[in-house]
């Protein structure tokens, strides 16, 4: 059953009314992935926008070479997929379940008709598409002007405030190059006295020095 405090909380639907609120629940419908399952395959039609209510999931790029590129990995209380809804497009990208997980859909259809009853959702929506174009910006910027170890230190400092821990592998991906490469700069960070391996698992003991890496590449 889909929880009517739940989506007034969405940034898409804050500051509605209560019956506003009830009014968009009852369009929404819930889907259950579980770990690893594709969610959205990149270049098919689109045929809902989803928020997370629990778990994570990934959007991903991937290159004719098969080369993987995270784009975002999305929590609880945050959107995808929007952008088909409005531009008739298909999915932009791929996303994938990274553990079991909840999602509240929506569709291109009910978007209109939220849109045309709510006024308040066009503010909020044209408000969370420019914070997005911001973020592509930064994350361009990042692959753009920041060395490997720059990139794998923010985030490491990213996955601390969000209190997650990712294999090689998937920081790779999410820094945009190859295990081998992360592993070498996780070595540089264990020789600069910023991070400790310890079974494989990564502590930092020295944020500062971290945080000084990243600012060092505006």
């Amino acid at each position: 059953m889909v929880e009517a405090k739940f989506v007034g909380a969405l940034p898409y639907f804050q500051g509605l009314a209560e019956a506003e609120v009830a009014d968009i629940a009852s369009l929404i419908f819930e889907r259950h992935c579980q770990p690893n399952e594709v969610v959205l395959l990149e270049g098919e039609p689109s045929q809902a926008m989803y928020a997370v209510v629990s778990g994570r999931v990934k959007i991903v790029k991937t290159s004719a070479g098969g080369k993987e590129q995270v784009l975002r990995v999305m929590r609880p209380g945050e959107s995808f997929n929007e952008v088909p809804l409005f531009d008739g497009g298909p999915n932009p990208a791929t996303v994938i379940a990274l553990e079991l997980t909840l999602l509240y859909g929506i569709s291109q259809e009910k978007m209109g008709h939220i849109l045309s009853r709510h006024p308040r959702v066009v503010q909020n929506v044209l408000r969370l598409f420019a914070q997005r174009l911001r973020y592509l910006v930064s994350l361009v910027e990042d692959l753009s002007f920041r060395p490997v170890t720059a990139r794998v230190a923010k985030l490491l400092l990213e996955q601390e405030e969000q209190r997650e821990k990712h294999t090689q592998q998937e920081m790779a991906a999410q820094v945009g190059t190859v295990r081998e490469v992360v592993g070498r700069s996780l070595k540089g960070l264990e020789a600069l006295g910023a991070i400790k391996m310890v079974h494989g698992r990564v502590v930092i003991v020295n944020r500062r020095l971290l945080e000084e890496l990243v600012e060092s590449y505006p």
